[in-house]
């Protein structure tokens, strides 16, 4: 059988995307670039996007010659439907006073047999944020009924009015739609300055604008209470709560208003009133030990912690922490394995960067050491060639050599923490979780039990 061999796709100077049919399909690695890989292409998803890439020309690579050429194309990249991974990013040259691109990740794509072909996985069978067979203005129609019945209370009408009109966010509109997984924003404040922060931008920082505002006021227990418990009512198979959205700081930093709404919707303060039952989950940065501790007691179900890198320089560099180290992540995810808390990591995948060999020891160590039960695999939503100069500082064997692959790399992983779950999304746990992971100081690397 034929390998399958994509065609380049770039955009004319009107915005019209084409192919050109004399070369192929190019993709980057980090610092390298090269065809697309056996087994690493799939058709371009439902609900994904085509972006076009200003003050970028396209790259392809002429199969008779075998050399790389520069179009007068404009480069074309595409943003993957959720529960999708990118494994490669698009070949291009940057000419000079081009913008950084927007916060979104961007994968290579190429046309053949037809259809646009991209490199990715599907790693969440979960239908979770997908809308193609919501009727027209049904979102609408529920996010204003939800905002009339409930008139006092701020958070419900920041998510309809911030998240689910202006960004429209899929979280924001489940939970408009009484389904699956409902966003809990809560904090202001952050303690880490990522390079990438969709909610705040820095004063350093290169870009014009943010993907999302963040929050602009903190909501009561009572009024995070109320939004589980009627979410609770509306989805009644498998409620999901999330305190930590890409509309608000980091929620470790008001612990007790995390705490007494945990408390208050599980019943502790008035069980006749307040009986919470699904699973309470929080994204974080995991930087505060102690108030995992406290959650935890209070009811957290899980915790999904954030990272680009499990190697402690990488990790520094795009999270930029102000007032914690990589040592506190590690040790939250200890206290929270230790009290019971499934421990997912929000891996921010970076071809080339996250699939080396360096970080695949890293990660499993952080995996197994402190009992990570899941990995979900998103990808870094950052322009590639700000993210790569910011990693490597100019040496690109900082990142740790070449990518093995998003397939190979999600294998080997698991062959050496073979209880990991994989997905993309938070999943329905119950109220408590039955956790596979080993305790912290149960594991060891295979190698040095003399394991291939």
């Amino acid at each position: 059988m034929a390998r399958l061999a994509p065609r380049l796709v770039m955009a004319d100077e009107r915005g019209n995307i084409l192919d050109a049919p004399d070369l192929l399909m190019v993709c980057r690695r980090g610092g390298e670039w090269g065809l697309p890989r056996p087994g690493e292409l799939m058709p371009l998803p439902e609900e994904s996007e085509l972006f076009l890439l200003p003050g970028r020309r396209a790259v392809g690579l002429d199969p008779q010659s075998g050399r790389m050429e520069a179009v007068d194309g404009l480069a074309v990249a595409a943003f993957a439907a959720p529960a999708h991974t990118l494994s490669a990013h698009p070949a291009y040259v940057t000419g000079e006073g081009a913008p950084v691109l927007p916060l979104f990740a961007y994968g290579a794509v190429g046309f053949a047999k037809g259809r646009f072909w991209i490199c990715a996985r599907r790693v969440d069978d979960d239908p979770r944020q997908q809308f193609r067979h919501i009727k027209p203005g049904r979102i609408e129609r529920e996010a204003e009924a939800l905002v009339r019945a409930h008139p006092k209370n701020r958070l419900i009408r920041h998510i309809i009015e911030n998240c689910v009109r202006r960004y429209s966010c899929p979280a924001a509109r489940n939970f408009a739609l009484g389904r699956y997984e409902a966003p809990l924003p809560s904090s202001r404040a952050c303690n880490a300055r990522c390079v990438g922060c969709i909610s705040a931008k820095g004063a350093d920082s290169p870009l014009t604008a943010t993907p999302q505002c963040r929050l602009a006021f903190t909501p009561t227990p009572e009024e995070l209470a109320e939004v589980m418990a009627l979410h609770a009512r509306r989805e009644k198979d498998a409620p999901v709560f999330s305190f930590g959205q890409g509309c608000e700081g980091d929620p470790l930093l008001n612990p007790d208003l995390l705490v007494e709404s945990v408390r208050l919707f599980r019943g502790a303060r008035d069980p006749e009133k307040w009986t919470g039952h699904g699973t309470v989950n929080c994204n974080t940065n995991a930087s505060r030990p102690g108030a995992v501790a406290r959650l935890a007691e209070a009811g957290l179900t899980s915790m999904r912690v954030s990272l680009n890198s499990a190697r402690p320089e990488l990790y520094a560099r795009y999270y930029r922490p102000t007032d914690y180290d990589f040592s506190d992540v590690a040790e939250s995810i200890r206290t929270a394995r230790r009290a019971g808390v499934f421990v997912s990591l929000n891996l921010l995948f970076f071809p080339g960067v996250t699939d080396t060999e360096a970080e695949l020891e890293a990660l499993a160590r952080l995996v197994g050491e402190n009992g990570v039960s899941m990995i979900e695999w998103r990808n870094l939503n950052i322009d590639p060639e700000w993210y790569w100069e910011a990693m490597t500082a100019g040496d690109a064997a900082a990142a740790g050599g070449g990518g093995m692959g998003l397939a190979a790399f999600m294998k080997r992983l698991r062959k050496l923490c073979p209880w990991l779950r994989y997905g993309y999304f938070n999943p329905w746990l119950g109220d408590r979780a039955e956790i596979a992971a080993p305790l912290p100081g149960e594991w060891r690397m295979p190698a040095e039990k003399g394991e291939a």
